[in-house]
């Protein structure tokens, strides 16, 4: 037996033995919006369950929560445990403040990775190392007016491009300005049309951009021609006035969106539309396409004085019902399959009417890049792709000029691995 794993089931036996006669144990939990407002009601069955541990949830928002994390790495405050979006995993991964869990995951067989989706599991061991658990997941796909397909003629959902752009056509003809609400100041669907594509975004090993490639050329094109053929209107999602109004006005048929927003259609849309709208799994070129791997998981930092308990906490929060009664509070899709199997107010998820395309969507996503670099990146190709749509720069040139400032932001990571290399 490897002292590392010597060293880890002495902890556990620990950890079974700790009692509040010992004085408890308290674990700093940073969480995130709406997940940290209901972890408590989480957590509350934990610490029944280890009466000698109290947990801390300190609620961080969105906005501030990377600057947040960095700052306390570099000030030697990090908290026991995080929620940690899952494009920035390879940025702490990278600093080393994250503990690997490989060795905590060998010795908890109630963790099973065959149970959790694939393309998001994928994202939590950049450089493969793991270093996080999926606590939620995300993904993008379509909401739609099927009432208004059917309205025109539309026989079936579409799933292909083809048979979308054909879908679009005759809204258009049938009097709807324009079919699909695509805000230019969204990187996601541009991005979901280039990890379609067999290549992959960043090339030799993510060392370069691979823009000027012809297929994230397809994507794009595909992408700007939504609107120089009016099926998208060329606004950003600041220039629409109210969503789901629009919506329920008829304005759009097509939207892409994550799972947040089947609860928010429910609420805002007028009863007499609850049966008028879907979702919808992305088309792809030739077929049913994939998605992005989205959503937060959850991190143990590497210095933590409580690490035993810090898994304790992430193991419980792991386990299927758990992850279905979070489903129940914060509508945060759940990233283990058993988890959508189970009793849902009569049904399953799987089942259920709106949540059942995101089901079917999350086996077929694929990751962003694990690059530290990948927020800037995926910034400059949606500014990229938004001169493109605005008549501001041909295709060849915003490819060729967003490769350069891809190639720019990479160079230090080029660096760093050509010394790895070479060590």
């Amino acid at each position: 037996m490897s002292l590392q794993r010597r060293a880890f089931l002495g902890a556990s036996v620990a950890l079974a033995g700790c009692t509040p006669a010992a004085g408890p144990t308290t674990l700093r939990f940073w969480a995130m919006g709406r997940e940290a407002e209901v972890a408590a009601q989480l957590i509350a069955g934990f610490e029944r369950e280890h009466p000698g541990i109290r947990v801390k949830v300190e609620q961080l928002p969105w906005t501030a929560a990377h600057e947040k994390l960095l700052t306390a790495f570099a000030g030697d405050a990090t908290p026991d445990l995080a929620q940690v979006g899952n494009t920035w995993l390879p940025e702490m991964q990278a600093l080393g403040a994250l503990e690997p869990l490989e060795p905590w995951l060998a010795a908890s067989p109630e963790v099973q990775p065959a149970d959790y989706f694939d393309g998001i599991w994928a994202t939590n061991a950049p450089a493969g190392r793991r270093v996080g658990l999926p606590w939620y997941v995300d993904t993008r796909l379509l909401f739609v007016r099927q009432d208004l397909l059917a309205a025109a003629g539309v026989p079936r959902m579409p799933v292909t491009w083809a048979d979308w752009t054909a879908a679009m056509a005759r809204l258009r003809e049938h009097g709807m300005a324009t079919p699909l609400l695509l805000p230019t100041n969204e990187f996601e669907p541009l991005l979901a049309l280039a990890l379609q594509q067999p290549g992959e975004v960043l090339r030799d090993g993510g060392r370069y951009g691979n823009f000027a490639s012809a297929d994230f050329r397809r994507a794009l094109r595909f992408y700007a021609e939504r609107f120089r053929v009016g099926d998208a209107p060329g606004l950003s999602n600041n220039q629409v006035a109210n969503l789901w109004l629009e919506f329920g006005r008829g304005s759009f048929a097509f939207y892409i969106s994550g799972p947040w927003n089947i609860g928010e259609f429910k609420r805002r849309l007028p009863p007499e539309l609850g049966q008028a709208w879907t979702t919808a799994e992305l088309p792809g070129p030739r077929g049913p396409g994939v998605s992005i791997a989205g959503g937060a998981s959850l991190a143990m930092f590497r210095r933590s004085a409580h690490k035993r308990e810090a898994w304790a906490l992430i193991s419980y929060l792991s386990r299927p019902e758990v992850q279905l009664a979070f489903y129940r509070l914060t509508g945060d899709l759940p990233p283990r399959r058993s988890a959508w199997a189970l009793p849902l107010e009569g049904a399953t998820l799987a089942e259920d009417r709106h949540a059942a395309a995101f089901r079917r969507q999350l086996e077929r996503v694929r990751p962003t890049p694990a690059v530290p670099e990948w927020e800037r990146i995926m910034q400059e190709m949606q500014l990229a792709a938004a001169r493109v749509v605005g008549g501001r720069e041909t295709e060849d040139t915003a490819v060729r000029q967003l490769d350069a400032r891809v190639d720019g932001i990479l160079e230090k990571r080029r660096w760093m691995l050509d010394r790895q290399e070479g060590a």
